[in-house]
């Protein structure tokens, strides 16, 4: 109405409504962390060597591949789609790589932008077929996960599998650990950098009359704890592994696409409502396009990470439970499965917990049989509570 005079402004109101998206997205992952307690509690007392530096440290190494699949599975599952070939995907690229840098000799870092580049262009290629001929994105990616099996399949050749050089290259992004005071600059910087964005972000807030700088203060603490503390810990053993920094970066750049510029914005707009987010002018189909990329791009980079920690190429490589374990890491962190609602760091939070879980089970010695059933369990309630959600938010 003209003649009324509104007490906020557009800016406030976007503020107000990331403010209350923050506060939700920090409620969906507050049972996840105290599960991460829990079981890190339940293992170490059956086991006293799951909190010891040099297991956290093979968790990270054994979690980092499969963890930044998760991110990929996140960006699909925001558009209420799934993608079922990111495991198969993974191993593909693990094949491919070994063919451009063992076969033909071409420069690693060459050879890892350009298998990237392929799987960004497949993943691509899959969207435009599940946009266009508005087939299930189910359908689509169970197809390419068959396709890619016979594709890792013939370019691995009849030894199914391509050895890695030991040093240097490849394997060096899964065998570098940082020096304690590496370590201890990059943590320096990382609490910086969490001090100036929360104190910002609080500061957006009281703009927009919102204001909680004791939540602002209290994620400082406890993240730059955690930091310090994580650092502490992996110092005491080989020191923080470069593949953790990597994950970690990418759930971090990732998240703030997501939630801090409007590319991200009008994915949650295409994954909450497709049809609002049409009519509101949103390029819905380069939006679905390009997702389905950037979930086949970090596929494909998780497979790079998995081949470097085993310093090969293999035929099995992206089977087994990897697939699994990349979807239930994004629901079991946060994210729903039908949409619109969830975080990037649900994915490193997932994982953490799918890790964990398998971790302490191997030092237990159980059998994989009761890993997957375990496992199974746990992604059943992480989905029932997410289904459950839903319907709440549906009633009110």
């Amino acid at each position: 109405m003209n003649g009324v005079k509104s007490n906020m402004s557009i800016a406030q109101l976007r503020t107000k409504l990331q403010a209350l998206g923050s506060s939700s997205a920090l409620g969906g992952m507050l049972p996840v962390l105290i599960s991460i307690v829990v079981l890190s509690i339940v293992f170490q007392s059956l086991n006293g060597k799951f909190l010891t530096a040099t297991n956290l440290t093979n968790l990270m190494l054994q979690v980092s591949g499969t963890g930044t699949i998760a991110v990929g599975v996140v960006l699909v599952l925001l558009l209420g789609e799934i993608d079922l070939s990111v495991g198969a995907l993974s191993g593909t690229a693990g094949a491919l790589l070994g063919v451009l840098y063992v076969n033909n000799e071409l420069n690693a870092v060459l050879a890892i932008v350009l298998v990237v580049v392929a799987a960004l262009a497949w993943g691509a290629a899959q969207g435009l077929i599940v946009t266009f001929f508005r087939l299930p994105a189910f359908v689509v990616t169970l197809a390419a996960l068959l396709a890619l099996q016979g594709v890792q399949n013939l370019l691995l050749g009849p030894t199914i599998t391509i050895n890695f050089p030991y040093s240097g290259g490849v394997a060096k992004l899964t065998s570098t650990f940082l020096s304690p005071l590496q370590s201890w600059v990059v943590a320096g910087a990382i609490v910086a950098c969490i001090v100036v964005t929360q104190l910002l972000r609080a500061r957006e807030h009281a703009e927009a009359g919102s204001a909680d700088f004791r939540r602002a203060i209290l994620r400082i603490v406890i993240t730059s704890a955690a930091t310090i503390a994580a650092v502490a810990v992996l110092n005491s053993d080989r020191g923080v592994p470069l593949v953790m920094l990597l994950f970690i970066g990418i759930v971090v750049s990732t998240d703030w696409v997501i939630r801090r510029t409007v590319y991200g914005r009008h994915v949650m707009a295409v994954g909450g409502d497709i049809e609002a987010a049409r009519r509101s002018g949103v390029a819905v189909q380069r939006i679905r396009i390009s997702v389905f990329a950037l979930g086949a791009g970090l596929a494909a980079f998780g497979g790079i990470l998995s081949a470097s920690r085993l310093i090969a190429a293999t035929g099995s490589a992206g089977g087994g439970d990897v697939l699994i374990n990349a979807i239930a890491a994004a629901v079991i962190g946060g994210t729903s499965l039908f949409g619109g609602r969830g975080t990037v760091y649900s994915a490193l939070l997932g994982i953490l917990v799918i890790g964990g879980i398998s971790n302490g089970m191997d030092l237990l010695n159980l059998s994989p049989g009761v890993k997957f059933v375990v496992t199974g369990a746990v992604l059943m309630l992480a989905v029932i509570t997410d289904a459950l959600a839903k319907r709440g938010r549906t009633a009110r």
